[in-house]
């Protein structure tokens, strides 16, 4: 091998060792931070969308990224249908998952579109951080505690999009998951969650307004748990996306 092959080795090697202590700092995150509520003062507030994204990658070419500002950045940004309508893909059945920003693969920030009535399935966010920011209409969020039995169950069809928990019901003895709280969030406004607060279920309540909203999740994942109201039956699924950069993805088209 030459000596430059063995460099472009070496620094190859440097950049995974980089970003698996990156993903490995903000999963440890995840055990204590619990979200602001306000801006942070003086800090830099994003304008446009493509502000908000802009800073976001500066901010995650670091090894130690403050979620802090992460936060604050998703609360500064003030919703834009001008800005964002282009991603915003809707679909008569089911809730939308629209990517926006890969993030060099190190977050994933996507507009999700909720018709009338639209919810999601109660899931966790495989161990990273979830922040949900209001751009039009409201959603209600129902948080709820972890099932004692946490044991994950395969299962090729169950769906985090349009509430499935799997295919063929098997008989599973559980106790009914304990709802911890629940909440409204409007335009503008923003909540965090991650898998030391809990699981939840998002929902738009409105039997007339749609419902849009920007989500961030750091590190990204496409696979997680959903779960079983009544029973707490943890069932592993996958996570697609319904568009990407504001094109339909080829599966998803009938």
């Amino acid at each position: 091998m030459t000596s430059l092959a063995v460099m472009e080795l070496n620094n190859n090697n440097s950049s995974n060792d980089r970003a698996e202590d990156g993903e490995k700092y903000l999963r440890e995150l995840t055990k204590t931070f619990t979200g602001i509520d306000k801006p942070l003062k003086n800090a830099r507030k994003c304008e446009t969308l493509t502000d908000l994204i802009g800073e976001l990658r500066k901010t995650f070419d670091s090894d130690h990224v403050n979620i802090e500002y992460v936060n604050h950045l998703m609360l500064s940004y003030q919703s834009n249908p001008a800005e964002w309508r282009k991603f915003a893909k809707f679909d008569r059945y089911r809730y939308t998952r629209n990517l926006v920003d890969a993030g060099n693969g190190k977050y994933n920030l996507m507009i999700l579109c909720w018709n009338e009535g639209h919810a999601s399935a109660i899931h966790d966010h495989a161990d990273s951080h979830c922040f949900m920011k209001m751009l039009k209409g409201q959603l209600m969020e129902t948080r709820y505690a972890w099932p004692k039995d946490a044991t994950v169950t395969e299962d090729n069809k169950a769906d985090i999009g349009n509430g499935q928990t799997g295919g063929e019901e098997v008989e599973y003895n559980g106790d009914e998951l304990e709802e911890l709280s629940r909440s409204t969030l409007e335009t503008n406004g923003v909540c965090y969650i991650n898998d030391t607060l809990g699981l939840h279920r998002v929902e738009n309540p409105s039997h007339t307004d749609v419902a849009v909203s920007l989500h961030l999740y750091c590190p990204p994942f496409d696979v997680c748990s959903i779960f079983n109201k009544q029973n707490g039956k943890r069932t592993k699924c996958k996570v697609t996306f319904w568009s990407k950069f504001g094109k339909r993805e080829s599966s998803n088209v009938n």
